[in-house]
C-alpha cells in the first residue's frame, strides 16, 4: 500500500504512462504523502530510471510548503556523502507544480523493515544508524538540521559489492541556520513526526538545533534494538508530554542482550536536557564505534574529519594531486608559494661544477694576458753582462717546487669532465667527488719540475 488509495479520486494528477517535462515517463507511483508524491519513473533519453517527486495540488495552495520543497533540493544538492539521496535535476511541471528527479533507489525504508522483520541484530542496527550519522555530520557542518529524523527515512538499499548502504532522504523540512529559511519556521509550529521529535523541538520547531537530530538518532537506534519507540501513547497530547517528563523504558528491559554500554549510548542520546546529550554527531559515532562491524568502524573517523570540517593531508612524498615530489630538500618554492619539481641532485652538480670550470679558466686568462702585456724594466748596471772575455759565474738552478698548483690545474683536476657528469655516472643524481689537487714532490718523475722564470 502505496498511500494512494487512502485519497480522494484525482487527487494525484499523473497517473501510469504519462510523460512529465518531455522526458519522464511515470512507470508507478512508489508513495504518497499528505503533501506530495514521489513516482518511478524512466528518463527516456538516457533509458535511466529515476524518482520523481512532486507536489499535490493541496499543497501547491501553501506557499510556505512549496518553498520547502524547494530547500530540500537546494539542500540536498549540497551533500556529497554517499548517505544522500542525490538529487539530479529540479523544474515546475505543466499545472505548476515543482518538481525533482531523484536517484532511483532499490530497496526499503528501515521503519518497513523493522516492521517486517522484527528487531535487528545490534552490528546491524548500529551499522545502519553509522552510515546515517555520516550524512547527518555533513549537513550539521553545512549548518543544515534535518528535524525529521526517522526510520521512515532511513533507506535500505546495497552497493555494488553487496555491502548494505543507508541513504538519509526527505530534508524538506530541514532547518538552516540563515535569516531567511528562519522566517519559514514560526515558534508554535510543530514539524516532524512526533515520536522521534526532542522535548524542545516539541515545545518551538525553531529552537531546534544539532542536539535535537542526535535525540532522533538515539530514537531510531532504539527502536531498531526493540522493535518499539521509547514512548507509546494514544494521542500526540499525551506523547508529548511523555517526552518532556517521563523517563523512557531502557533498552535491556525490552531486550536483555544488548551490551549494557550501548544501552548508556542510547540513554544519553534521549537526556531531556540538550546539554547532557552528546555535543555532536562526530561523538555519537565514536560511542557506537565499538558495537559496529568492522567495515563500518572507519567511518567514525571518517564523521570526526567530517564534523571537524578537516581532510587527511597528503603523504609527505606525495602531493594532493598525486605527484610524487622529492624530499629531504629536494623540493623548491618559486615566489607565488607553488611547490616545483627540481633537477636531479647529479644534474645540479654537473652544472654547477662547469660553471665554476668555466670562471676559472677566464681568471687565469685574465691574469696570463695582464703579465704579458706589462712593460719590462731596462737591466740595471748590476745585472748588464759581463765581458765576453771574462768566464761566466757558474751557477745551479734550482727547481721551484710548488704546492699549490695554478688555477688552471685546480679547475682542471676538481671539476668533472664530459666522461664524468651525472649523465654517464653508474649512479645517477648523487654528486661525484672528482680528485683533490695534485701535490708534486722535487724529484718525483710522475711530472717535470716546474721552474720559476721571468716573462
Amino acid at each position: 500500500m502505496n498511500g494512494s488509495e487512502s485519497l480522494p479520486p484525482g487527487s494525484i494528477p499523473v497517473a501510469n504512462g504519462d510523460v512529465l517535462a518531455g522526458k519522464y515517463r511515470v512507470d508507478r507511483i512508489l508513495g504518497v504523502g499528505g503533501m506530495g508524491v514521489v513516482v518511478a519513473a524512466t528518463h527516456l533519453q538516457l533509458d535511466q530510471k529515476v524518482a520523481l517527486k512532486f507536489m499535490l495540488p493541496l499543497g501547491l495552495a501553501q506557499p510556505g510548503l512549496v518553498e520547502r520543497f524547494s530547500r530540500e533540493a537546494r539542500a540536498a544538492v549540497k551533500l556529497k556523502s554517499d548517505h544522500v539521496a542525490r538529487v539530479l535535476d529540479v523544474g515546475t511541471l505543466d499545472s505548476g507544480s515543482p518538481y525533482m528527479v531523484m536517484e532511483y533507489l532499490d530497496g526499503s525504508d528501515l521503519g518497513e523493515l523493522v516492521e517486517t522483520k522484527g528487531p535487528l541484530p545490534v552490528y546491524a542496527a548500529v551499522d545502519y544508524v553509522l552510515q546515517a550519522c555520516d550524512a547527518v555530520a555533513e549537513a550539521h557542518s553545512l549548518g543544515i538540521v534535518h528535524r525529521d529524523l526517522k526510520p521512515r527515512n532511513l533507506f535500505l538499499t546495497g552497493r555494488n559489492d553487496g555491502r548494505a548502504l543507508v541513504k538519509v532522504l526527505d530534508f524538506g523540512i530541514s532547518k538552516h541556520k540563515t535569516a531567511s529559511d528562519l522566517s519559514l519556521t514560526r515558534t508554535s509550529e510543530v514539524i516532524g513526526s512526533p515520536n522521534y521529535m526532542s522535548p524542545e523541538q516539541l515545545k518551538s520547531a525553531r529552537s531546534a538545533d544539532e542536539r535535537s537530530d542526535i535525540w532522533a538518532l538515539g530514537v531510531i537506534l532504539y527502536e531498531l534494538l526493540t522493535g518499539q519507540v521509547p514512548f507509546i501513547a494514544e494521542s500526540v497530547t499525551a506523547l508529548t508530554a511523555m517526552v518532556l517528563t517521563d523517563v523512557p523504558r531502557t533498552v535491556d528491559q525490552l531486550r536483555p542482550d544488548v551490551p549494557p554500554a550501548l544501552g548508556r549510548v542510547i540513554a544519553r542520546c534521549l537526556e531531556k536536557d540538550p546539554a547532557t546529550r552528546f555535543p555532536s554527531v562526530a561523538e555519537l559515532a565514536a560511542a557506537l564505534e565499538p558495537f559496529a562491524p568492522a567495515d563500518t568502524r572507519d567511518l567514525a573517523r571518517r564523521i570526526a574529519r567530517i564534523a571537524s570540517g578537516s581532510r587527511l593531508p597528503p603523504t609527505p612524498e606525495t602531493s594532493a594531486s598525486g605527484t610524487r615530489i622529492a624530499v629531504a630538500g629536494a623540493t623548491s618554492v618559486n615566489w607565488s608559494g607553488k611547490t616545483q619539481l627540481v633537477p636531479s641532485s647529479g644534474k645540479q652538480v654537473a652544472i654547477v661544477a662547469t660553471v665554476l670550470t668555466v670562471v676559472a679558466m677566464g681568471a687565469v686568462l685574465a691574469v696570463v694576458l695582464a703579465l704579458r702585456m706589462r712593460p719590462h724594466a731596462p737591466p740595471t748596471p748590476a745585472t748588464a753582462a759581463a765581458p765576453v772575455d771574462q768566464p761566466l759565474p757558474s751557477a745551479t738552478i734550482a727547481p721551484a717546487v710548488s704546492l699549490t698548483p695554478p688555477a688552471s690545474a685546480v679547475a682542471e683536476t676538481t671539476a668533472p669532465s664530459a666522461t664524468t657528469s651525472a649523465s654517464a655516472h653508474p649512479t645517477v643524481g648523487r654528486p661525484t667527488a672528482g680528485p683533490g689537487p695534485t701535490v708534486v714532490k722535487p724529484g718525483s718523475s710522475a711530472e717535470p719540475p716546474k721552474y720559476r722564470t721571468s716573462w
